[in-house]
């Protein structure tokens, strides 16, 4: 009997690539003989009634096999698996990638080179304190230029470069409350850096990723990207955190070092698809659906 899974998406996120990634899923899943139906994080009413979780919505009676959870809703995710329903990937994978500093704290300790990051303490909102005794051993530990990342973001976005305190001043204004981090610059992957997708355990495609007006390389920040074949460390580095954060899927983000050594950016668990198709010609989309049919 054919097994069905929902493909969960975000409501806010109905463009035509977006749409189109949709169906790149859905005729991998038909591909590899499942069945998807999409629905909107929206149309699933979650709460609690008298002590219990409970959904109402969209074809919340018709239970699926299996869910493809393609958003960043993490309370959703949570009440899905409380209500026993399997994802993939799961709430603790998509919360560890989707919140950069957590994602470092996770990978800390494996011996995973990773750039030297500062976690901004929490800030309360509305509230945002200058004071050199903040500063000033920030600058000594990281140093200039700098790299500040909201903790929350992607396609490069979200991202600046600071090279002098009154630039720092100006972006932690900028930032305010919102979580962030504060990294040491790696210049020698200036523009340049390599996406690996990884599908169960397994390397399935790699693109480099390239600016030359850029410091950095995303295909949404203007870069463009070519076909890579990874050196075994880059191989090793992405196979091993998604090892360690037990991640279904994931496009590891991995940047240059000195020496030509993998030094780990990111992890995104809902990496998009579209960008290393047209570079490589993989649609990373059927191997995710065969790991799920071989996981269930």
């Amino acid at each position: 009997m054919q097994k069905t899974g929902w493909m969960i998406t975000n409501s806010s996120l109905k463009t035509a690539q977006f749409k189109e990634m949709c169906e790149m899923y859905a005729a991998a899943a038909e591909q590899v003989g499942l069945k998807l139906i999409q629905l909107y994080n929206d149309e699933i009413m979650m709460g609690l009634n008298e002590g219990e979780l409970f959904l109402k919505g969209i074809k919340v009676e018709e239970r699926p096999d299996f869910i493809l959870f393609l958003d960043k809703d993490i309370r959703l995710a949570k009440q899905l698996e409380g209500l026993g329903f399997r994802l993939f990937n799961n709430s603790d994978v998509i919360a560890a990638c989707d919140d950069k500093s957590l994602t470092f704290q996770r990978l800390a300790g494996h011996g995973i080179k990773m750039p030297k990051t500062i976690i901004a303490p929490f800030i309360f909102y509305g509230q945002l304190s200058n004071e050199v005794c903040y500063l000033q051993p920030l600058e000594e530990q990281i140093g200039y230029p700098m790299i500040v990342k909201e903790s929350f973001g992607s396609f490069g976005e979200q991202v600046y470069m600071v090279k002098n305190r009154d630039e720092l001043i100006k972006i932690r204004e900028e930032v305010g409350s919102k979580p962030h981090i504060y990294q040491e610059y790696i210049a020698s992957s200036k523009g340049r850096d390599v996406r690996l997708n990884v599908v169960g355990g397994k390397l399935v495609a790699c693109m480099e990723r390239y600016s030359e007006t850029d410091f950095r390389a995303n295909i949404a920040q203007g870069g463009g990207a070519r076909p890579f074949d990874p050196p075994q460390a880059f191989i090793e580095m992405a196979t091993k955190v998604c090892k360690i954060l037990a991640i279904d899927f994931a496009g590891v983000d991995l940047l240059f070092g000195e020496n030509g050594e993998p030094i780990l950016c990111e992890v995104n668990s809902n990496a998009h698809i579209k960008g290393i198709k047209a570079c490589t010609g993989i649609n990373v989309a059927v191997p995710i659906l065969e790991h799920i049919k071989a996981s269930l």
